[in-house]
């Protein structure tokens, strides 16, 4: 059932959305060149590899040594506004709809964290990782690592088609009031290293 809803909604928001999705797509080729799409190698269902689809919202800034600047002065303008409003996330719908993601679930993160896991930790690649989730609901960048994986194991326990859809109106209320972007002491959140 889960993914017949993954399937149907992800159509039916590309149609819906695809107009803002052309829009996006010029304005990020306008304003920070190519490529449009950032494209990232992310663990998914059972630590299996797939890439990753968002807008791209950091400029290709180097400072003297070539080297890239820090995130937040590459987090400006376009880039800065659509990250606010999560249409970086748009992309994704081709995730879902490729069977790669689903609507729900964890948030898929960086390869480099799997070695970092615990025991406990790893079993939130038990399920297709999410465009939203659980610990996105309840804090996003706001909270720490070791809150937002005890929320996706919560998850993992308990999840349901209700709890999926209350997950999801709980996401349409935080993209209306942009909360919980970033994290205390970042535009985006630290690197997870390891918990104690």
């Amino acid at each position: 059932m889960k993914r017949i809803f993954d399937i149907l909604l992800s159509l039916i928001l590309l149609i819906c959305f695809s107009t803002i999705i052309i829009f996006v797509s010029i304005l990020v080729y306008l304003k920070m060149g190519s490529p449009i799409f950032f494209r990232q190698k992310r663990p998914g269902y059972r630590e299996k590899i797939f890439g990753i689809y968002k807008f791209r919202t950091m400029t290709n800034e180097t400072d003297t040594q070539g080297n890239l600047l820090p995130d937040k002065q590459r987090l400006v303008g376009l880039g800065k506004f659509i990250r606010s409003t999560s249409l970086d996330e748009l992309p994704q719908l081709f995730n879902v709809l490729k069977g790669e993601m689903s609507f729900v679930g964890p948030r898929p993160l960086l390869i480099e964290y799997l070695d970092l896991y615990n025991d406990e930790q790893k079993r939130r690649h038990d399920v297709k990782p999410g465009i939203t989730g659980w610990a996105q609901v309840n804090g996003r960048n706001a909270i720490s690592w070791e809150q937002k994986f005890e929320y996706d194991i919560e998850y993992v326990d308990n999840q349901s088609f209700w709890l999926d859809l209350k997950i999801l109106w709980l996401t349409f209320l935080k993209v209306i009031k942009r909360s919980d972007i970033s994290s205390s002491s970042s535009v985006t959140m630290e690197k997870f290293t390891g918990s104690k």
